[in-house]
């Protein structure tokens, strides 16, 4: 290729057969590529990265003890170190030592992020140190690293361990006997656990309905009828055997927590403050820097099942994200489910059935428009027309007895799907009316011509070969959906959700309830957290997670799409 100057002084470029290459169409495939490729490459180190920091955020890290200039020590964690220029006030608190050295690096300093823990001592859950200040470094191989039900982690040293007014201190700790104390509590923490949330709730919500029956019989019926001096009797006898019930658990609740106080762990910080802990408040207890690959290894497998199967704890910054992980699974197929079949009729009369005029292209134009209508307006809509009118006017109706607490009447499943379907709506329409009117037009007249009627043509012609596309649609549908954060806000996903929206409970699937949500737990983690330092890695652990959720969602549909187009496309001609 060579360079062909003109008469005007301009360039163009030839090839050595004289073809002009702009004719030829390269410069601008060159350019599609790049943009192809800039595209992939931008996608390629999103999920690097979250794939980088999601994977190794549970991995245990060593834990560091640091003795600084006046004597103090610090033990945690470091997360992080990083170069930066101290302020007049932080340089009249440095040594003089310590000044030098910076002044003789240009006024810039190092400092190293600690992850301390034992936040109910230090009231903070990291420390920046500066590297000047460090006199000696090392990992002790008697640090404990306990990961707490609440507080955050301690970090520290053990001292004695009492059991059953019995103290066990230095060696006698050793031997697997802190071990098997610690898997007693837990399993003692376990049983309060279903106790509490499980057995004791359902009494509780069983006599919450039988007072909610009473009420709505006396609201029908009035306090003076037979029928409810009836059913009075009746809902006396009925709570009566289950505050019994309910006495029996409750003494067994508090044997377990009058057992489980005598099971403590005595513990001491690096600056040599005391604390007593019972181990049931102990989640998992180890030793970072005693253990070798195998051992971090089972720490960080039982991590990864705790994040996956477990409940938030500690604001959302520890424990598991199974209830968020549900909703957000249970909101996608009920979300699906409605949006699909409304769709899809929808652009089966627009295009199959509707007189196009002027009158459908502007449908057409406003379902387009629809489409880049921001979310939020979306959830401003779905809370006062869905929750708070039509969810108002069911209250009213079917739960009168419930008035003035809300059953419909606010933000749940129900209401948060309905919304999301509205606004991936567009999306299905869209994709649906050019997957069918990719559908050569022959074969419907072929169709028709054989007798067949519009229905019957449509049913057996049209969608079958259409449906690889319809479900095109419905991925992008369930991508967009699973991802939003701003309607769910109103509408009916928060920060921690008591109940999943499926249990044991008559009728089993409660559409009214609030859920929790990933894309929210992220935002939550990553805004509204008490410590932003500690929630980060749970953001990269839960946005890896969502990812793969919706990559796993939408994995089943491409399936589904690629045997339908097997099965109704090329078995055809």
């Amino acid at each position: 290729m060579e360079k062909a100057s003109t008469g005007s002084g301009k360039v163009s470029w030839r090839s050595r057969q004289g073809v002009d290459l702009r004719a030829r169409g390269e410069p601008f495939q060159w350019g599609l590529g790049g943009a192809l490729t800039l595209g992939l490459m931008m996608i390629g180190g999103f999920l690097l990265l979250v794939l980088w920091n999601g994977l190794g955020a549970l991995w245990p890290r060593p834990v560091h003890l640091l003795v600084l200039g006046d004597g103090s020590q610090v033990a945690g964690e470091i997360f992080r170190q990083e170069r930066f220029r101290p302020g007049a006030h932080q340089l009249a608190q440095m040594d003089e030592a310590v000044k030098k050295k910076v002044m003789d690096e240009g006024g810039l300093a190092q400092r190293v992020l600690i992850r301390t823990g034992n936040f109910d001592i230090y009231n903070e859950d990291f420390r920046w140190v500066l590297e000047g200040q460090v006199r000696q470094r090392g990992t002790p191989l008697d640090l404990w690293f306990l990961e707490r039900t609440e507080w955050g982690p301690f970090i520290g040293r053990i001292h004695g361990l009492q059991l059953d007014g019995r103290v066990y201190s230095g060696e006698e700790i050793g031997g697997g006997l802190l071990e098997k104390a610690h898997q007693e509590a837990a399993h003692r923490r376990g049983r309060m656990r279903r106790l509490e949330r499980g057995e004791l709730s359902a009494i509780n919500h069983k006599m919450e309905q039988e007072r909610l029956e009473l009420r709505k019989l006396a609201m029908r019926s009035g306090e003076q009828s037979e029928d409810y001096l009836r059913a009075r009797r009746r809902h006396d006898w009925a709570v009566e055997r289950l505050q019994a019930r309910y006495r029996e658990l409750d003494s067994e609740l508090k044997r377990l927590r009058h057992e489980d106080a005598r099971s403590v762990v005595r513990l001491s910080t690096v600056d040599g403050r005391e604390k007593t802990l019972r181990l049931s408040e102990i989640v998992r207890m180890f030793r970072p820097n005693d253990m070798g690959t195998w051992g971090r290894l089972k720490i960080y497998l039982s991590r990864w099942w705790e994040f996956l199967t477990d409940e938030p704890r500690e604001a959302n910054t520890e424990g598991g994200v199974m209830p968020a992980i549900f909703g957000t699974f249970v909101m996608t197929v009920i979300m699906s489910l409605l949006v699909a079949p409304f769709g899809v009729i929808a652009a089966l009369f627009l295009r199959e059935y509707a007189r196009q005029g002027t009158l459908v292209s502007a449908v057409r134009i406003g379902v387009n428009n629809l489409a880049g209508v921001p979310s939020i307006v979306y959830g401003v809509f779905g809370l006062g027309f869905f929750a708070y009118m039509i969810g108002g006017r069911i209250d009213a109706l079917f739960f009168p007895e419930r008035l003035p607490s809300p059953t419909f009447g606010t933000g749940g499943l129900l209401w948060s799907s309905l919304t999301l379907a509205l606004l991936t709506l567009p999306v299905v329409i869209v994709a649906t009316e050019e997957a069918l009117a990719a559908v050569p037009g022959s074969m419907r007249e072929g169709s028709l011509a054989c007798g067949a009627s519009r229905w019957q043509t449509i049913r057996y012609i049209v969608l079958p070969r259409a449906m690889p596309g319809i479900l095109t649609g419905l991925i992008l549908a369930m991508a967009r959906g699973a991802g939003e954060v701003a309607p769910l806000m109103l509408v009916g996903v928060v920060k921690l959700a008591p109940e999943l929206p499926v249990d044991g409970i008559f009728p089993y699937v409660h559409l009214e309830r609030s859920f929790m949500h990933l894309a929210f737990h992220i935002f939550d983690l990553g805004f509204q957290s008490r410590n932003s330092e500690a929630a980060k890695p749970m953001v990269f652990v839960t946005t890896l997670l969502l990812v793969g959720l919706v990559a796993l969602m939408n994995l089943g549909a491409v399936m589904m799409r690629s045997r339908l187009k097997r099965k109704f496309v090329e078995g055809h001609f």
